[in-house]
């Protein structure tokens, strides 16, 4: 077993690597931290030993008590529970003779829930030890099972049974690109800088990460402020039903880092980081053999191209289970060894980033879509989408539909195309952009995905006729309050008000006072909420109760509560949001 110095060794003893390190000695410890290795960490690393059980406690992925050598996690996701989660934590408790939440007495093995794990598209899914295990139903499950029982290390399992798919159903521009590696860096290195910005301004390529924020208007910022730039690769896609940068991983990595290495050409940094969704631990060896085998071809590292002053290289941090990293300045907290609670704003990363140097932040799909601008060329990009956005769009679709996967579409394309690529059939609601989106009815499927119509970061999810649209709110809702950071009162107390009154809605013992509540609720966290988690944690069943009264009213008239007047709640709703009834 390596000891805490060893690992700490191997980590050059840097307190930014503290999420790293306790990763590391969670492994070598049995899959929990004890305080004793708490201490001897907190020591070599120079920091308060309140310090770094802080950081341990804050990821999800991180044990201050023992969880059994075989930690089973079950994705709990919307689209995973319809695909049977609940029924496979079911059998699985049943079949290794555990209690949900608990350590068997033997100590060999856990099973509880867990947030989604980005495989919507090949639910239900499990994690164990941190590993993958897509599609477990039936013969896979007995295979899990025998594998626990025979105590076989889950690094030792056949690769059939860990193998996840990349999704891709359609491919254009960014999934499609042929470009060799090394391309488009090329023609970045024969253009001058102010070529590259007007290339950049006339794309118009804005963050794919949900903000969609210019990307000129980023790099140039960073490159005028002062200090050493850094790139940062945020592949923290927490949202749940998002996986589209999972298959952009799989399959376009080295056009990835391509444009991260355009960024740092353009921004001069040096010193860049990909940081990975711990649910995504599967996918570290094949970037770190990406990694290596661009820095052979000269195409990382120093001397890039034969260039004496082009250096720049790009190291991989994993992630430890927390949502609210997908939020930049958070993300930027957990590179440097710390929780990930968003900071205050200004001053912004792009002057004031990773250890207050400039820092270019930008998602996978942003990344990749400059790569292939670069190299592909300005005039075929400007071909694809709408006058406001520009390009392709990769959309992750999951939920009732015949092909889920990974869509990659102009800009512009219709809610209705789109479910016809997928082979929707009757449709309830849609949910696009993930519960931070929008949850549209059948009348709006007509909507165009693109900035200047329905954003989307990249998740839908399609409902059809059979689904309970108050049980998808409701899942929703617990997702953000057990997601919330806890860093301001609005989202931390607010979000869990809400799963209450949802709850009683749900079971039926709802009220007018729940629904007024919920509309007081959507205001406060809307309008107070320390960052985008609590700001958007309301829509779902804001969308709800505005687009989808009917369902609402069928729900609560078949409710027990005496003399439950559903017009007169719904009005309370809206007066309650300062909306005219």
């Amino acid at each position: 077993m390596r000891s805490a110095s060893d690992i700490l060794n191997a980590h050059r003893g840097d307190p930014t690597r503290l999420v790293q390190i306790l990763r590391d000695a969670q492994h070598a410890c049995g899959n929990w931290l004890p305080a004793r290795v708490l201490s001897e960490i907190a020591r070599g690393l120079g920091l308060p030993r309140a310090r770094v059980e802080g950081v341990a406690g804050f990821y999800a992925f991180l044990n201050l008590k023992p969880v059994g050598r075989f930690r089973v996690l079950v994705s709990d996701n919307v689209t995973d529970r319809f695909a049977g989660s609940a029924e496979t934590c079911g059998a699985l408790c049943q079949r290794l003779g555990v209690k949900r939440g608990h350590v068997r007495s033997d100590g060999r093995v856990s099973v509880d829930f867990t947030s989604c794990t980005g495989l919507c598209d090949q639910g239900p899914a499990l994690l164990v030890n941190g590993l993958a295990i897509p599609q477990v139903t039936g013969e896979r499950l007995d295979q899990v099972v025998r594998l626990i029982e025979a105590d076989t290390p889950v690094d030792e399992w056949p690769a059939d049974l860990r193998r996840v798919q990349d999704g891709v159903r359609l491919q254009g521009p960014v999934l499609g690109a042929t470009l060799e590696p090394g391309a488009a860096l090329h023609r970045v290195l024969h253009a001058s800088p102010d070529d590259v910005l007007a290339t950049l301004k006339d794309s118009k390529l804005r963050g794919r990460g949900g903000a969609g924020f210019p990307v000129a208007t980023k790099w140039e910022t960073c490159r005028t402020a002062p200090g050493d730039s850094v790139v940062v690769c945020n592949a923290d896609e927490g949202e749940p039903g998002t996986f589209k940068d999972r298959a952009l991983l799989m399959r376009r990595a080295d056009l990835v880092v391509e444009g991260m290495t355009i960024a740092a050409r353009f921004t001069g940094a040096t010193q860049g980081f990909i940081y990975l969704r711990g649910e995504y631990e599967f996918l570290l060896p094949h970037l770190n053999e990406v990694l290596s085998k661009r820095r052979a071809a000269k195409l990382l590292g120093t001397g890039i191209c034969g260039d004496r002053g082009f250096d720049f290289d790009v190291d991989v941090h994993l992630g430890a289970g927390a949502y609210v990293c997908g939020e930049e300045t958070a993300l930027l907290e957990s590179l440097e060894g710390k929780r990930g609670v968003p900071r205050h704003r200004p001053p912004f990363p792009v002057t004031h980033g990773y250890l207050g140097r400039p820092t270019t932040v930008n998602n996978v799909e942003t990344y990749a879509d400059a790569a292939v601008i670069f190299g592909l060329g300005l005039e075929a990009w400007k071909a694809l989408g709408t006058e406001q956005s520009s390009g392709s769009k990769l959309l992750s679709i999951a939920g009732d539909v015949e092909r889920p996967g990974i869509f990659e579409v102009p800009w512009g394309t219709t809610v209705r195309e789109v479910l016809k690529l997928a082979g929707a059939g009757s449709v309830k609601a849609v949910q696009v952009g993930g519960p931070s989106g929008e949850l549209i009815s059948p009348k709006e499927l007509d909507r165009r995905i693109a900035f200047e119509d329905l954003p989307c970061a990249g998740a839908i999810a399609v409902f059809n006729e059979s689904r309970d649209l108050l049980e998808v709110v409701v899942n929703y809702a617990h997702f953000f309050a057990h997601e919330s950071c806890g860093f301001c009162t609005p989202c931390r107390v607010g979000t869990h008000v809400a799963t209450r009154s949802l709850d009683k809605l749900r079971q039926g013992r709802g009220s007018s006072a729940e629904l007024a509540e919920l509309g007081t609720l959507t205001r406060l966290l809307r309008d107070t909420s320390h960052c985008g988690l609590g700001n958007t944690a309301p829509n779902a069943w804001r969308h709800y109760l505005d687009k989808f009264p009917d369902d609402l009213a069928r729900r609560l008239q078949a409710g027990f509560v005496p003399a439950f007047d559903v017009d007169a709640a719904l009005v309370a709703a809206r007066t309650a949001r300062g909306e005219t009834p």
